[in-house]
């Protein structure tokens, strides 16, 4: 009977079916862009599909691409652990939309860049440029092999599926839609994952309802066990989840990872025109909406079953990553093939991750490092590369899974590296597109305070973890539970908690302190000190002195209107119209002479016209 405990089926044939089917369709969707695409083999098509891109595919594939595996399996034990405060994102994801819509699209999508870090050069100089290209290879190496290791890890001790076979298999599919597609199979690949994704959740709650005797009583359940106390007005900076951790923390750290993250900003730049670019992270707020609810609900309804006999404290599973796939081999086995449409959501959101992270691994590297070193190479060679590195950074992500598996709660560990490293790199843009007399020197200083802090916080925290007090788990019974404690002594313990599980040590004065700061936190912090060492240290350097900026580096007024008449492009063609001297601020060592000279005559058309 489900929700009375002890072992669980485990997946038949019908199961392996579907899931493999489904997995092997969303590979033959890179192949047949590769094929279909086989006569555009230049780098921009490769990397950005051309600029042809419209809003709703790249908007399910915003969506796609950082609703993960750790999404599809930590948000509902978010939900049935500590209750629907994570639903408090979806203020995040709307304040995140309108600052990367609004600010950070028209600033790339005129400067008409492949590489975020493009900006950096333009702006300060090489060495920024190098250290923020390098802080984003090491973020999304770490991020990726943690979204590949997370599921993988739980649906291995719930379906027998080996687990190192099951991550090399996930590298592989990935390497060969991004080697052989480009961003094009990246996105179509996306949008078919997207749905899979949401009808997992769909099964869960749909085969929930039915069991417990409806929705109602399931939101009823919730709300007796203290699930619904969403809001919580605590200014406790220490506190993991409140209002103002989540609305303010998390909406600058969901900006940070769609404003300049790569893996983002590369599905957006290739819209066709800035108004798709804008209406594509509106949809996908939307979609991110609809995502985080139906895993809210989902941890509800497991909430609503194992209300009487938790899993996790009945030892019939060793983290909680691994509730959600134990729930569906409860509730779903005797349905054969919907635990198999399961499994293809938690890997179709680590698929659709990992290839989204290659991808902008490749763009980055190719930009930032290839190109400058050596601009000589012709774009068949170019393709040629960019197909070698797709296979490198697989390999290489896979590679990360095994530094995964030291981490704890893998949700939360997954959002503090964002907050970590995408913080000082958000702050240095802001410093760069709002401030014009800040510097390089300022930039540089600025950017090692931000990340020495936010290293120094979020090691701490992983370290010396927060006391309960502040985490606030919410109590669960074992009351009910048919099936006796499993013996402690032959639980298999996964390498995920093997940190949690150790000896407890002395606690330092900053652990229930500054080490307990909200993960949250962790992105504002980087943001602030970044900034405010960069205005200091600029203004000590002589930043408001130095030679006038190019303007186009920084936002103007028509920039900030969402759907206007103008174009964030007609705002540089005037700067141009009035001053000719002006074209000359597009010459950059970040590009090539032949760029420059089609860039000249891209805006000289734009005039014309005018």
């Amino acid at each position: 009977m489900p929700g009375s405990g002890g072992p669980v089926a485990t997946f038949s044939v019908w199961d392996y079916v579907v899931f493999a089917g489904l997995i092997l369709f969303a590979a033959g969707i890179g192949l047949f862009q590769a094929i279909r695409g086989r006569k555009e083999t230049n780098s921009d098509e490769f990397l950005l599909g051309g600029r042809q891109m419209t809003a709703v595919p790249v908007a399910l594939s915003l969506t796609a691409s950082f609703m993960s595996g750790i999404t599809v399996i930590g948000t509902p034990a978010e939900a049935y652990m500590y209750g629907t405060a994570f639903w408090l994102f979806v203020f995040s994801y709307a304040i995140m939309s309108i600052i990367s819509a609004e600010i950070f699209v028209p600033l790339f999508y005129r400067l008409r860049i492949t590489s975020t870090y493009e900006y950096l050069e333009m702006r300060f100089n090489k060495l920024l440029r190098v250290i923020g290209t390098s802080m984003y290879i090491a973020q999304t190496a770490l991020y990726t092999g943690m979204v590949i290791y997370a599921p993988a890890l739980a649906l291995n001790q719930i379906t027998g599926l080996d687990l190192w076979g099951v991550l090399v298999a996930t590298g592989a599919v990935c390497i060969i839609y991004c080697t052989l597609g480009g961003l094009k199979a990246v996105i179509w690949t996306d949008v078919f994952q997207m749905i899979i994704m949401l009808s997992g959740f769909v099964a869960i709650i749909a085969r929930g309802a039915v069991l417990q005797g409806g929705l109602g009583k399931i939101w009823n359940d919730s709300y007796h066990g203290g699930r619904l106390e969403t809001f919580s007005f605590d200014p406790d900076p220490l506190r993991r989840h409140s209002f103002w951790t989540i609305v303010v923390g998390g909406s600058l750290m969901w900006a940070s990872m769609y404003s300049i993250n790569q893996s983002q900003v590369q599905r957006y730049i290739s819209c066709k025109t800035i108004t798709h670019a804008k209406l594509s992270l509106y949809l996908n707020m939307v979609g991110l909406w609809v995502t985080v609810s139906l895993a809210m609900l989902s941890g509800l309804t497991m909430y609503s079953i194992y209300k009487d006999c938790d899993p996790f404290t009945n030892k019939d599973v060793g983290a909680s990553d691994q509730l959600l796939p134990y729930l569906v081999m409860d509730i779903l086995a005797e349905f054969p093939g919907l635990p198999g449409l399961f499994v293809a959501a938690a890997y179709s959101g680590t698929l659709s991750t990992v290839s989204s992270s290659i991808n902008a691994l490749v763009a980055v590297t190719v930009e930032d490092f290839m190109k400058p070193a050596w601009p000589w190479l012709t774009e068949r060679q170019l393709s040629w590369i960019n197909m070698g590195m797709s296979v490198f950074y697989g390999a290489v992500c896979i590679g990360m899974a095994g530094v995964a598996s030291l981490m704890g709660n893998i949700l939360q560990a997954a959002l503090s590296i964002f907050g970590m490293i995408s913080g000082p790199l958000f702050g240095l843009y802001m410093l760069g597109i709002f401030f014009r007399c800040v510097n390089s020197t300022g930039g540089l200083v600025g950017l090692i305070s931000g990340l020495t802090i936010t290293l120094w916080v979020g090691i701490g925290a992983q370290v010396y973890p927060p006391l309960p007090e502040k985490t606030l788990r919410l109590p669960l019974s074992v009351e009910g539970c048919v099936a006796p404690y499993m013996n402690e002594t032959t639980t298999i313990t996964p390498f995920s908690t093997v940190l949690q599980t150790t000896t407890p040590q002395a606690r330092p004065a900053l652990a229930d302190s500054w080490y307990s700061l909200s993960y949250l936190y962790f992105c504002p912090v980087g943001i602030i000190v970044t900034m405010v060492t960069g205005l200091i240290v600029s203004a000590i350097s002589g930043g408001c002195k130095q030679e006038k900026a190019r303007p186009e580096l920084f936002i103007g007024k028509s920039d900030l209107i969402c759907f206007g008449c103008r174009s964030s492009d007609s705002e540089v063609s005037d700067l141009i119209e009035k001053d000719p001297k002006n074209i000359q601020g597009l010459e950059s060592p970040v590009f090539g002479d032949n760029e420059i000279a089609l860039k000249e005559k891209d805006y000289k058309e734009k005039i014309t016209k005018f």
